[in-house]
């Protein structure tokens, strides 16, 4: 599989995300705590493993306590995934994001990234300051570092404003974040729309970017999916996808599988 240098970190085409892990599932709250009570800290460890061995060398997941006593141990027991750090603050303390941002940097964290409802919210807010005091804790550890969103119009104020390592670009908006950053899980849409206006800012971005939601959290065909990534994914840049091997036990390896056919395959 390719590799992408972003800031003086090397990606691979092809990443692992972790909101299975915490029961992001986007399907509904049935779902969600289907994925909970699956993922078990050893199951969790089995999957960043299998990760390595399909030839993945990047996890893209949350700031929070569970998380990182997990990838304690999957590092102490030898695990190899650098690890990108989604950060985002508590619920009710929305100020805690430098708290979590810091908390990564001294765990080891290759990469760093504001939750993309974060920068949704921060941008339909003019909180624009937060994004430069963000970057520079950043710059300082000397990390990769972006910022994820699942607005267009977020993307194209980063693009414009930020000399960021890359930008992190959700292809839909299931939610509207203006009013508050925090997960939202019922009422969530999925509109062809959005991905087409996303796509479009993610031609101007000169920076990698990190695609993600690109199988719309699961609520949208995956062949598709691969495809339209085949056409819009520059060498430049790499995707995140989930995985729930509950429902399939080869679905990782069967990504990549996917992921070298028609990405890695296809001419620019």
């Amino acid at each position: 599989m390719r590799q992408v240098l972003i800031g003086g970190t090397r990606v691979t085409g092809l990443c692992i995300g972790g909101n299975p892990f915490s029961g992001f599932s986007h399907q509904g709250a049935q779902r969600s705590r289907e994925m909970v009570e699956y993922f078990t800290p050893e199951r969790i460890k089995e999957t960043l493993r299998a990760a390595e061995q399909a030839g993945i060398n990047t996890f893209f997941g949350r700031t929070d306590d569970h998380i990182f006593g997990i990838l304690r141990a999957y590092w102490k027991e030898g695990g190899t995934l650098q690890w990108f750090a989604q950060v985002s603050p508590e619920p009710g303390k929305p100020d805690s994001w430098r708290t979590w941002l810091k908390a990564a940097l001294d765990l080891g964290a290759s990469g760093a990234y504001i939750h993309g409802g974060v920068v949704d919210f921060w941008v339909a807010n003019g909180l624009f300051d937060f994004f430069f005091e963000a970057l520079i804790m950043m710059r300082e550890a000397g990390v990769a570092a972006g910022f994820a969103g699942h607005q267009p119009e977020a993307h194209a104020w980063i693009r414009d404003h930020l000399d960021v390592d890359f930008q992190m670009c959700s292809h839909y908006n299931p939610t509207d974040r203006s009013d508050h950053a925090e997960h939202i899980s019922e009422g969530e849409v999925w509109e062809e729309e959005d991905r087409k206006k996303m796509l479009r800012v993610i031609a101007t971005i000169e920076k990698p970017v990190v695609h993600y939601k690109v199988f719309a959290a699961g609520n949208k065909p995956i062949l598709p999916a691969f495809e339209v990534l085949g056409k819009r994914m520059r060498k430049r840049d790499v995707c995140c996808v989930g995985v729930f091997p509950k429902d399939d036990s080869q679905m990782l390896s069967k990504d990549v599988a996917l992921f070298e056919q028609y990405v890695d395959g296809h001419p620019e």
